[in-house]
């Protein structure tokens, strides 16, 4: 049973990554329905919750049917996210985690998210303060190192644990990498198998098929795998990876009626959580996954895609749902 100080979370837990503009309550409620074990928010600026910034303050939303719950937050100063942990707590997450991953330059270049990887006494000392200054476990999620030249992750996962983080989740890259070539798990492996290392370490990076799931999780020992850009628009991919990991077998991929289903209730969600515009802004990313290997469906997908109009998206949906016998899954 892998566990986050008294959480339980299975014997080899499939974890949401936090990700801007995707893992927020809406979509989190599919994912939990669909098998995801242990879900973060989106990333959550220590600046903006101290100034009460709206859009920080609202990311704190969390229910009861999310838990066990993380609320991941990012920043450069250290005594901001000591304040920004203590603002954190009161939501009563199950878990804060800090960010120490974000490679974009808004925020790796003043020195927050993946920034910090050129400073690791730093990252350290930020750790130790927020781990003082919280009663909640304090997880970490972060990359393999700044660069090729400084991939020193197997050390900084030691110092973060002996300064009292109870779990981490290492992205199989570099910031200078983004989100280009594959992810490289050998030192995520590395990572488990020091012999010093006793809290869950969870691998993040390429992991979007059931059979590449177990494949890593046999050749790399982790604990539990974050799964981030392959759930986008297909919250399936938890339960489809964990019947295979079970049977053998692979799950009958989702109808289109379901997939229809699942998009008009994320989007009602979604509108219901953050309003019209933004919803529909943000959805077009998922519609691109929702709808993905369908035979002879780009109009429709091009619709989803370019509408703002909500009914009119809408409509494309129940078109969608009511020609379904004339689509067909190809992969």
């Amino acid at each position: 049973m892998v566990k986050i100080r008294n959480i339980e979370l299975g014997e080899f837990p499939l974890l949401l990554a936090p990700m801007e503009d995707v893992s927020d309550p809406p979509f989190r409620a599919l994912c939990k329905q669909n098998g995801a074990d242990l879900m973060y928010t989106e990333f959550i600026s220590s600046e903006g919750l101290i100034r009460d910034a709206v859009k920080s303050v609202q990311k704190l939303d969390i229910y009861e049917y999310e838990r066990p719950i993380g609320i991941q937050i990012f920043g450069y100063d250290i005594e901001s996210m000591k304040k920004a942990t203590e603002i954190t707590e009161k939501t009563n997450p199950d878990i804060i985690d800090i960010n120490y991953g974000c490679p974009v330059k808004k925020v790796a270049c003043k020195g927050a998210g993946a920034g910090i990887l050129q400073d690791i006494p730093k990252m350290v000392k930020m750790t130790s303060e927020i781990v003082k200054s919280t009663k909640l476990p304090v997880t970490v999620k972060t990359r393999l190192g700044w660069d090729d030249n400084t991939k020193y992750i197997v050390d900084v996962a030691e110092r973060l644990q002996d300064v009292g983080i109870e779990a981490i989740s290492i992205h199989g890259r570099t910031r200078k990498q983004m989100y280009k070539g594959e992810a490289d798990w050998s030192l995520i492996a590395e990572i488990k198998n020091n012999p010093r290392m006793r809290i869950p370490v969870f691998g993040n990076g390429d992991v979007d098929t059931p059979e590449k799931a177990v494949e890593y999780r046999n050749r790399y020992g982790v604990d539990g795998i974050m799964i981030g850009r392959a759930s986008i628009g297909y919250p399936w991919i938890f339960n489809e990876i964990k019947h295979f990991m079970n049977t053998g077998n692979h799950l009958a991929k989702p109808m289109i009626k379901d997939r229809v289903d699942v998009a008009m209730k994320h989007l009602e969600m979604s509108v219901k959580w953050k309003g019209e515009t933004l919803a529909i802004a943000e959805m077009k990313r998922h519609y691109t996954n929702y709808f993905k290997g369908i035979a002879h469906f780009k109009e429709h997908r091009t619709k989803l895609v370019t509408s703002f109009d909500l009914n009119e998206i809408k409509d494309t949906l129940n078109f969608i749902a009511e020609n379904a016998d004339e689509f067909q899954v190809v992969i």
